[in-house]
């Protein structure tokens, strides 16, 4: 009988990084989740996702809080791949808004449609939250 794996006994790849909360950091951390996806021997299309993934989410965090830096993770288990940046606080949640005619705003937008999920959590410190995405990938295959 072929059993399915439980969650613990699923392997799983992690890569992290800190960056300050600059918006130059943006390109290097799409930089650094591509060179890693390469690494992972992920396709092109979702090393192109992910990479615009980080950088909505890193840009989000440099903008919309007051962070003196930014952690990122990639993490890839059996069925998802999940990048997460937690940032050190600011004002206010995460959030979808209108914009209208600019370019400004469409972040979350973007994240939504290309991903299976995101949201938001509180890291219990203080105001800082870690924004995160799901992309949905291949039962248990490579990235």
């Amino acid at each position: 009988m072929n059993q399915r794996p439980r969650p613990h006994d699923v392997p799983f790849r992690r890569f992290a990084f800190e960056l300050p909360a600059r918006t130059e950091s943006v390109s290097r951390a799409r930089r650094l989740a591509e060179e890693r996806l390469i690494l992972w021997g992920c396709d092109g299309d979702i090393r192109d996702t992910v990479a615009l993934v980080v950088s909505e989410l890193v840009t989000n965090a440099v903008v919309h809080t007051a962070s003196a830096r930014i952690v990122c993770e990639i993490r890839e288990g059996e069925d998802r791949l999940r990048i997460a940046v937690r940032d050190e606080g600011g004002p206010a949640g995460p959030r979808i808004r209108e914009c209208g005619e600019e370019e400004r705003g469409r972040g979350l937008i973007l994240v939504d449609a290309l991903c299976a999920s995101w949201g938001a959590d509180r890291t219990g410190h203080g105001t800082a939250q870690i924004v995160w995405a799901e992309l949905a990938h291949g039962m248990g295959e490579p990235c």
